[in-house]
């Protein structure tokens, strides 16, 4: 756990004890062994890759783990293009080298610079307008909502929404967030974070779709 980047390889194959070792570190960016406690360095962040949970051998990760992951991003197989230039790269005599691009106070900066970000308030509004709509017992979900979604998402979907709108807004070089930031990450972060129902399921509803309709319902609204 004491390095800047860890990468957590097919997290959900590991038993329930490993993966909830996890959190201290995710969450509080500490250690604790035999009753002391070590602070991680910064930045730290941890990145993990699961396997599809219809695998044998894999077991759905804890709600407040998944809750602590910015995003859940689903990567397909690769292109045609795509697997050709793996094959190339990969079998030959020499594999590539990997260079450092950023250290770890340059990480530091770009966090700070993306946080001073503005946000307008018609921003927040709507973030925090779209998270409390997909809680089935709260009296913002729309009716469909209800028999579709079990558990929505919490506060940090909406910290996450900002913050990664920010990051977005950031790359694109605006000054400001904008809407579209926000659509476009709303995807990766409320995938994990929307627990479907057994009949969404047996439809063919996931959390994905879940996610898409409340948002083109709040854009035509606003």
């Amino acid at each position: 756990m004491f390095a800047n980047i860890v990468l957590t390889d097919e997290i959900n194959r590991a038993p329930a004890k490993t993966q909830a070792a996890l959190l201290e570190a995710m969450q509080e960016h500490r250690v604790t062994v035999t009753g002391r406690t070590y602070t991680l360095g910064s930045p730290f962040f941890v990145l993990a890759t699961q396997n599809p949970i219809e695998q044998e051998g894999t077991y759905p990760l804890p709600e407040a783990q998944l809750d602590r992951f910015m995003f859940m991003i689903g990567v397909d197989y690769p292109s045609r293009d795509e697997e050709i230039a793996i094959a190339r790269s990969t079998t030959g005599v020499s594999l590539p080298t990997l260079e450092h691009v950023l250290d770890g106070s340059l990480v530091i900066q770009c966090q700070d610079l993306v946080r001073r970000i503005p946000v307008p308030d018609h921003i927040y509004e709507f973030s925090v307008d779209l998270v409390r709509r997909t809680r089935p017992d709260a009296g913002e979900a729309p009716d469909w909502v209800k028999p579709l979604v079990g558990w929505g998402a919490g506060p940090r979907a909406v910290q996450y929404l900002i913050l990664g709108a920010k990051a977005r807004a950031a790359l694109h070089g605006s000054y400001m967030v904008r809407m579209e930031d926000v659509v476009a990450v709303a995807e990766p972060v409320m995938r994990h974070r929307v627990m479907t129902t057994f009949t969404a399921q047996s439809d063919g509803i996931s959390s994905i779709d879940v996610t898409k309709r409340l948002l083109d319902e709040l854009k035509q609204a606003s």
